[in-house]
């Protein structure tokens, strides 16, 4: 039998806190292994209980979300265990968006989502997969728009795509789902699949937020395309 998700809860309103962890301690492939009230409690607990996926609130005292989620995967050692961050957000905290994918955060979850989207949620980040829903990623492409933008020189891991991945990785820009990368290209959805656990493998990406980063930061898509 597969071991369950360990996950961790960091939010300073302990009822959150509390609500979440009893909706997913009842889960039967997940368990809670500790909670945090802010971002610095949050980045010492992470080390001491090793969980997979770290719910993590945006705004905190102490210490914001953001910032802990930077330095719980930058601090990370070589080799370690990287737990996944889902980002727990309203749709009004555009800023944070864009910010909250730069510092690696797999996804998104609105505050008030119901049960089952929360519990869905962490089990799509703790299967490797990024949590994007497509009004996330419009805001996140209108965000980058309103970016001061220099001339981005197109880095050489691109040149290890293929063109087909490179079609694939454009795509996936777009803020579509493997089934829709499978419509518009014509192929099945397993091949959409592999190409997409290729170019993570090429780019050293995480997961198909970074993707995103990436291929905006990189000038392959630009907004508005």
């Amino acid at each position: 039998m597969d071991q369950p998700t360990k996950v961790m809860i960091v939010d300073d309103q302990a009822m959150v806190r509390q609500g979440f962890g009893a909706l997913l301690a009842a889960q039967p492939d997940l368990v809670v292994v500790g909670d945090a009230a802010d971002g610095a409690e949050a980045v010492r607990k992470v080390r001491e209980l090793d969980p997979d996926v770290v719910l993590m609130d945006v705004r905190m005292p102490e210490l914001d979300g953001l910032e802990a989620t930077r330095r719980i995967l930058s601090g990370a050692a070589p080799g370690a265990h990287v737990p996944r961050i889902l980002m727990l957000t309203t749709f009004d905290l555009d800023d944070y968006v864009y910010e909250a994918l730069r510092a690696g955060a797999s996804g998104f979850l609105l505050k008030d989502a119901p049960a089952a989207d929360l519990i869905q949620a962490v089990r799509v980040i703790a299967g490797g997969d990024a949590l994007l829903a497509p009004s996330v990623t419009r805001r996140l492409i209108a965000d980058f728009a309103a970016r001061p933008r220099g001339d981005r020189p197109t880095p050489a891991a691109l040149n290890a795509l293929t063109p087909r991945e490179t079609d694939v990785l454009r795509l996936i820009a777009r803020g579509q789902s493997n089934t829709e990368i499978a419509e518009s290209l014509v192929v099945a959805e397993q091949t959409v699949k592999t190409h997409v656990g290729r170019i993570l493998a090429k780019l050293d990406l995480r997961d198909r937020a970074q993707a995103i980063v990436f291929a905006y930061e990189s000038g392959l898509v630009s907004p508005g395309q």
